[in-house]
């Protein structure tokens, strides 16, 4: 598949950011997330009935491209730390520069890539490259923004925040207000979403001194200590609506009678891993399951769905049994995800927030000494991605990006995405080279997941 760049820009809000804004603070959470991005990737074929014979592909191509720098503009002025940069100082210098926008085209049609992605052709249509897992914080970007065009009229929307700046939920709170604004707000359900809540600062209230430091020196460690190296390589499992269902019944225990769809997976998911990990090294070894937990609907009351920030943290269950059945690790998850309650939540926010943290990193730090190799999850399955319509339809896909065959220092992570319809699951899979061979063939794992379907395929079965 072949892209081409048009053109590089910055996209600045339609209106100036007032002085007193200019400086946006990072949260607590914010202090210990590195300037990493995860890029979503939304595919938007071009619906024939959009076509007549007055007017071309070229035509639609255009006007849609001018609607959704226009209305970028318009929802940078409500998202207006998204303009801006970085700083080494814990915040965003809200300066106006702009959104960095890519406008690309591919000579090829947009089916020619859904048949079957390869996940690395799609980082050609990502502004930031895939291997990229972290930069430079000062000066970096918060956000970034890629529209490629396809042969056949379809439209390719791939864009990032910086981590530091905010999580998925912040994302996708941005996303939503942007395709509100470019559908003019037709509803008042809609409006709330270009109302962003910048009050997470004055909740998790940030920290510079000593303790401060310390703590995220050892985070760091934690984090770095369970990194492996090696070439890493994506791939998708994708679980049906018939095979979770089977999985939960296999999952059902008088300790959870209820299990979850996100707990099925990232049991089996784990058990399979675990297999391959003690496979390749001839013995067990222990294993850490980290899972990013949101931590606004666990407070009480809730805190608002539009805070912008890290409004998460990650949650650990240590695996030290060589045989373990999917009821006890979907226990192990519900147990160690249960802690992170309103009381906790409570305990982070005001002056003793950072104390609270303490105990969580220090646990961790526990944790990974116990570990020999860690897994970690995270759920994108209710962010509503696939609800994201800009006038032209809601996209057939979203995806995330492959690695482009990079030597990294990494941590073998899973993605957990709605498919179109939301009865399935995507799990995206990283994982090193060598692992994700025995991975691809463990049949406990093959009897409920299908590998790297293609999403027409998914689709049409609806």
């Amino acid at each position: 598949m072949e892209v081409e760049i048009i053109s590089r820009e910055s996209i600045k809000p339609s209106s100036p950011t007032p002085l007193d804004l200019k400086t946006h603070k990072l949260c607590l959470m914010d202090q210990f997330l590195s300037n990493a991005y995860a890029p979503r990737v939304l595919y938007y074929p071009l619906n024939q009935d959009d076509l007549s014979s007055a007017i071309d592909i070229d035509h639609i191509v255009s006007k849609r491209l001018q609607l959704l720098k226009q209305s970028l503009s318009e929802t940078l002025a409500h998202f207006y730390p998204l303009a801006g940069k970085l700083t080494n100082n814990f915040s965003v210098d809200c300066n106006d520069e702009g959104v960095y926008f890519v406008e690309a085209v591919a000579k090829s049609p947009l089916n020619e890539l859904l048949i079957q992605p390869d996940p690395n052709l799609i980082n050609k249509l990502c502004p930031v490259d895939g291997s990229q897992q972290s930069g430079q914080v000062a000066g970096a970007h918060v956000a970034m923004v890629q529209v490629t065009s396809f042969a056949c009229g379809g439209l390719v929307i791939c864009a990032c925040i910086s981590h530091t700046f905010g999580d998925g939920t912040s994302f996708s709170s941005f996303m939503k207000a942007w395709a509100a604004t470019a559908r003019k707000k037709t509803s008042e359900e809609e409006t709330i979403f270009i109302c962003p809540n910048y009050d997470a600062s004055s909740l998790f209230l940030p920290n510079e001194d000593d303790l401060f430091h310390q703590l995220r020196a050892v985070s760091n460690a934690s984090y770095t200590r369970l990194l492996e190296t090696g070439r890493f390589v994506k791939r998708r499992f994708v679980f049906d609506a018939k095979a979770i269902a089977e999985l939960k019944a296999k999952a059902k225990s008088s300790r959870v009678q209820n299990p979850t769809r996100i707990e099925v997976l990232s049991a089996i998911l784990s058990k399979s891993i675990m297999a391959v990990v003690n496979k390749k090294s001839g013995s067990h070894k222990p294993m850490l399951l980290s899972h990013a937990v949101n931590l606004r609907p666990r407070a009480r009351p809730p805190l608002s769905e539009y805070l912008i920030g890290n409004i998460v943290w990650y949650t650990n269950a240590l695996c030290t049994e060589e045989e373990v059945d999917l009821d006890g690790l979907v226990w192990q998850l519900r147990e160690a995800i249960s802690k992170f309650d309103g009381d906790f939540v409570k305990s982070l926010q005001g002056v003793g927030g950072l104390l609270k943290l303490c105990e969580a990193i220090k646990y961790e730090a526990e944790a990974c000494s116990d570990a020999k190799n860690r897994v970690i999850f995270s759920s994108w399955c209710t962010f509503g991605f696939y609800g994201i319509d800009f006038g032209w339809g809601k996209p057939i896909w979203v995806s995330c990006v492959g690695f482009g065959g990079s030597i990294l220092q990494f941590s073998p992570i899973i993605n957990l995405v709605d498919t179109r319809f939301g009865d399935g699951i995507e799990a995206w899979v990283s994982l090193l080279e060598e692992d994700m061979a025995l991975l691809e063939v463990d049949k406990n794992l093959l009897e409920f997941a299908t590998i790297d379907p293609s999403p027409l395929k998914l689709a049409k079965q609806q």
